[in-house]
């Protein structure tokens, strides 16, 4: 069976659509060069994981309705508890099937010439921005057909920019809501840090419908020398949701990012996260958690790419893995040539907890330098008895030991996320997810 990649969108369609949004010629332009290409290249081709039955294009629109109201207490209640109470909030964009239905800026970020807003506007009010890095470097349009097909119809997502020696103090937070599955969820999140700038980014994927449906999710972050980043995001869309989701960085001099991920999707997932550090000295350390359940395939892979010298890259991840569900962790170090005195580091680890899971953990390190400290470690495992049986053997019912010991083994990772939120999100869901 063939992967299923077909689509109704022609040349015609795609231009039509981007002059009713009031895009400026070179976006459309890009769309239309983008959609051509889809046509030619390649699927993705993730290690060790099959396509051949996954549907990218169930969905019929480019373009939801407009939302009826932009006022927070109209949004459902599963959107706003991600945001908290709505006096608390200060920087917050919600936006469903693409179209924004909730803004607060705060005051700080205007008076320090930061720009956060979403993508449709940025490309009108501030092109030349959006034009100089989207989908230039982190991401291109012709590394595949999915990303071709992300540039022909991104229809959300958001524009973040933060200008020299700005350092924010506030975080920034983003709910993309996908509500109508005969969308397509095509969201690009553009951030761009400029020298010695600094800020924390908290994003979350959602949705609450098990019907067919399709996101094709992209990030690209430019940190300028200097920067410092924190960019925290927890996935949780629905079981009948294929995803095909990339994060990248490229770090100049000095720059630093700490991602810290929930992947936390319910339905066959693709989920690339790469950190380029092309600067001396910069600095890249993700952070990730999965759990995976019922008859879900997914592919995760982290890389951390040396090309400056005295970077440092790090990569940790805990997975667990339930019911019949199958995944594929890769961590990937690389060092290129020239990258003298860097160091690379990795941990993975998978708990099973079903004969019939599968989760493969594979630690992977490509130096190409001498002058350099690198080293890995991966485990694969079932929950062991003896733990099982201490804590039974102290009153703990089954349930009660194995809760503790999956929250054990997360904590390395969960307790050390460096964005307080994300925390606390991702505890959530995995309470859900794993009991």
């Amino acid at each position: 069976m063939a992967v299923e990649t077909k689509w109704t969108f022609d040349n015609e369609t795609v231009k039509l659509w981007s002059e009713k949004r009031g895009e400026p010629a070179w976006l459309a332009e890009k769309r239309l060069a983008a959609l051509a290409d889809a046509e030619n290249l390649p699927m993705p081709n993730p290690d060790k994981t099959s396509l051949k039955r996954w549907k990218f294009t169930t969905f019929e629109k480019i373009e939801a309705d407009e939302p009826e109201s932009q006022r927070f207490s109209d949004l459902p209640e599963k959107v706003t508890r991600l945001a908290g109470e709505e006096k608390d909030i200060q920087n917050l964009i919600v936006q469903r099937d693409g179209k924004t239905a909730f803004t607060k800026v705060a005051q700080e970020l205007s008076d320090n010439g930061v720009i956060f807003t979403d993508i449709e506007t940025a490309v009108k009010e501030h092109g030349d921005l959006v034009e100089k890095y989207l989908m230039s470097d982190a991401v291109k349009t012709n590394e595949n057909r999915l990303t071709a097909l992300h540039t022909a119809l991104m229809n959300g997502g958001v524009f973040i920019y933060v200008p020299k020696n700005v350092e924010l103090q506030t975080p920034i937070h983003t709910i993309f809501w996908q509500d109508d599955v005969k969308t397509g969820l095509f969201n690009h999140v553009l951030m761009v840090t400029e020298a010695n700038s600094s800020l924390t980014y908290l994003e979350n994927y959602v949705s609450y419908t098990e019907d067919e449906a399709n996101a094709n999710v992209v990030t690209e972050v430019h940190g300028g020398q200097g920067s410092k980043i924190k960019y925290g995001a927890v996935d949780n869309l629905e079981s009948g949701v294929t995803s095909y989701v990339l994060r990248r960085a490229t770090l100049a001099k000095d720059a630093r990012i700490e991602w810290a991920l929930g992947q936390m999707n319910e339905g066959h997932t693709i989920s690339e996260n790469t950190t380029y550090l092309m600067g001396d000295g910069s600095y890249g350390d993700t952070k990730t958690v999965h759990v995976g359940r019922g008859n879900q395939t997914q592919n995760f892979t982290s890389d951390v790419v040396a090309h400056g010298k005295q970077t440092e890259g790090y990569i940790l991840t805990h997975g667990v893995m339930k019911d019949s569900a199958t995944s594929i962790f890769n961590g990937i170090n690389k060092i290129e040539k020239g990258g003298t005195n860097s160091h690379s580091e990795q941990t993975g680890r998978v708990l099973m907890l079903s004969s019939k899971a599968r989760g493969d953990a594979n630690p992977i390190l490509l130096i190409d330098e001498d002058e350099v400290t690198a080293g890995h470690a991966a485990s694969v495992g079932k929950i062991d008895p003896i733990q099982m049986f201490y804590m039974k053997s102290r009153g703990l019912s089954q349930a009660e030991a194995e809760r503790l010991i999956i929250h054990g083994f997360l904590e390395p990772v969960v307790g050390a996320l460096p964005i307080e939120a994300v925390k606390t999100q991702v505890g959530e869901v995995i309470e859900r997810k794993v009991y």
